[in-house]
């Protein structure tokens, strides 16, 4: 089976200074890593489209969008006027400069592309996998706002796409970043067509207050040094309550900062977790989505293990 890796070299002009974790040197590793599967397994769509700014406001508030749409165009105006890398300030990790509007709506337009793929795909009897090698990630996004490096919600907006444009019932999102997608929860909750099922370090930004859950968001905190052997444990239940929620399309947030060697948090994961966690979605896909699945990237920021973990998620999303 192939699989169709959605992007765009606009993901890398998007750059908020050296020295930020969330560089475009990220993709570049993805990429290199990549070189090395055969070609034959892998798509490369390097033409991710421009998400559409009316179906932005399916997911977010029409006043954000609105707002980004503003601060986009005073961006140009000052690059115009000779500025030289003008930047504002959406939230205090996440910053916006002439490129991050364009990247924003092209990783929102790549989840949204990869949908159309796999479902196109089913309708004509085919079995469709995607991977969306994105910058900026989306999972923090609030309904109103920018947080956390992320400034749309990504995995929201693909699943509203699949619910609202294709006219599914059922679509789980899994997300195993080492942060909780706090963005995606406050875009999906209470929204009973869609399942969240979160992994995360325990006490740790976002800070997720799980009392607050609504039902349809699983919350599945890891303390802090948790290896691989901890992870599995702790998501295996996940799986029977996929199993019973029957989903049509399975979208995961797939962060690879919960890698033992990631610099920003102390979850101890290596690349055959990554590996794990995939093969069980696959076998899920495969028994309620006619094995669609896309995956969007969120986290990962040391540049090896983000490669090697992404070619682990990769391999088990073609060859299972």
């Amino acid at each position: 089976m192939t699989l169709t890796v959605f992007t765009h070299t606009d993901f890398e002009l998007h750059n908020m200074g050296d020295g930020h974790p969330e560089s475009p040197l990220r993709l570049a590793s993805i990429r290199q890593s990549l070189e090395a599967l055969p070609s034959d397994e892998l798509i490369f769509n390097d033409s991710a489209p421009v998400a559409d700014i009316e179906q932005l406001k399916q997911t977010h508030q029409a006043a954000y969008i609105d707002n980004l749409v503003e601060k986009d165009g005073w961006l140009v105006l000052r690059v115009k006027e000779g500025e030289v890398d003008p930047e504002v300030q959406l939230d205090p990790d996440t910053a916006m400069m002439q490129h991050t509007w364009i990247a924003a709506r092209r990783a929102a337009g790549a989840g949204i592309a990869a949908v159309d793929r796999v479902l196109d795909e089913k309708a004509k009897g085919n079995k469709s996998r995607a991977f969306c090698a994105v910058r900026p990630p989306g999972h923090h996004a609030l309904r109103d706002g920018a947080m956390g490096f992320c400034v749309l919600g990504n995995i929201a907006i693909a699943a509203h796409h699949a619910l609202n444009n294709w006219g599914l019932k059922r679509v789980v999102i899994v997300d195993f970043d080492v942060h909780h997608g706090n963005g995606t929860e406050n875009i999906v909750e209470g929204d009973e067509r869609i399942r969240l099922y979160s992994s995360y370090q325990a006490n740790y930004y976002p800070f997720p207050d799980i009392s607050a859950a609504k039902p349809n968001v699983i919350h599945t905190p890891l303390q802090r040094g948790s290896d691989g052997a901890v992870f599995r444990e702790a998501l295996t239940p996940w799986f029977a309550d996929i199993d019973a929620f029957a989903p049509e399309l399975i979208l995961v947030s797939a962060g690879f900062d919960a890698h033992a060697e990631d610099p920003l948090a102390q979850i101890k994961l290596h690349e055959s977790d990554y590996t794990w966690i995939t093969e069980e979605l696959v076998k899920l896909a495969d028994k309620h989505c006619g094995g669609r699945i896309v995956s969007m990237l969120e986290g990962g920021y040391n540049l090896s293990a983000l490669g090697r973990s992404v070619v682990a998620h990769i391999k088990a999303l073609i060859e299972n």
